[in-house]
């Protein structure tokens, strides 16, 4: 069993790591807010900072909102960097900038450590399930060693590439589910405003090529208007706002995914950042002044 730190325990990382201490491994963990009593309760030892959980861990997880965030766990006063030691690995399973993890991996390797970016997909739903989809960067030797912390938390894994190129996977991976729920909410307002019965179509729909989880899910969420997050509006900018940029280093124009950002940023006009992001379909709803499920045709 594995001596495991485990840092920031929000919607996400409470439930995984949970996991890894269901699994057995040894598990330090550190969050800025209090530490989730079940962990506690399971034998999860809390941690006074990241360098106190670094200083007990061998293979440390990140698991923050944003690149500043993952930057301050790793190299703030009191971060993971200066709890290091050679032959340690850290990984980082935020979704942040491909560009800065390449730059965040090359500091971790002048300390004599390894670095794997390792950003997931399916929500909260996933890490509660341990179902998630795991997109990895970094050297083949730490891929093996984590491997099997990873397979308690996800049943997708795949090793992308080389460091920076998980958090690419996961960029496209955003760019993808954005432009899904688009279209998911175009066609279920369609039918609704012509008067057909929205939960009937998705309901037909999911018998068909037209059919996909995000149909499934979040087509749901739409007809029974339930937009609690899962996974937070103000999240999904933070990815596509990293596509955008990228594509603009790249020269690659992405038009879609940037009508996505803007109906996203039409939703936090109204108040809905912390919106589930199949809310976006609120925002289309607002041009057709028509809400799915409403009788007005």
């Amino acid at each position: 069993m594995a001596k495991v730190g485990f840092i920031g325990l929000g919607i996400m990382g409470a439930p995984m790591a949970g996991h890894l201490r269901a699994g057995g491994h040894e598990l330090y963990v550190y969050d800025l807010n209090p530490i989730p009593k079940d962990l506690l309760e399971k034998g999860a030892v809390a941690c006074a900072s990241g360098k106190q959980v670094t200083e007990q861990a061998e293979i440390i997880v990140t698991m923050v909102p944003d690149t500043p965030h993952v930057e301050a766990a790793l190299f703030g006063k009191g971060g993971v960097a200066e709890g290091l030691k050679p032959g340690k690995i850290v990984v980082d399973m935020s979704s942040i900038s491909p560009i800065e993890t390449k730059k965040f991996a090359e500091r971790i390797g002048q300390l004599g450590c390894q670095y794997l970016d390792a950003p997931v997909s399916g929500g909260e739903v996933g890490a509660k399930a341990a179902s998630l989809t795991i997109m990895v960067g970094g050297p083949e030797e730490a891929f093996a060693r984590v491997k099997p912390l990873f397979d308690l938390m996800g049943k997708n894994i795949t090793l992308v590439g080389g460091n920076g190129d998980g958090q690419t996977c996961k960029v496209a991976n955003q760019i993808i589910v954005a432009l899904t729920i688009e279209a998911v909410g175009e066609a279920l307002l369609f039918a609704s405003k012509a008067g057909a019965d929205p939960g009937k179509v998705r309901q037909a729909l999911m018998g068909g090529f037209a059919a996909s989880r995000i149909l499934e899910v979040h087509g749901d969420r739409m007809v029974k208007r339930t937009f609690e997050p899962g996974f937070r509006i103000e999240l999904h900018q933070k990815d596509l706002n990293l596509a955008l940029q990228g594509a603009k280093a790249l020269g690659v124009s992405l038009p879609n995914t940037a009508t996505c950002q803007e109906l996203f940023n039409s939703c936090a006009a109204h108040g809905g950042s912390k919106w589930d992001h199949s809310g976006m379909v609120r925002a289309l709803e607002m041009m057709a002044n028509h809400e799915i499920g409403s009788k007005k045709g």
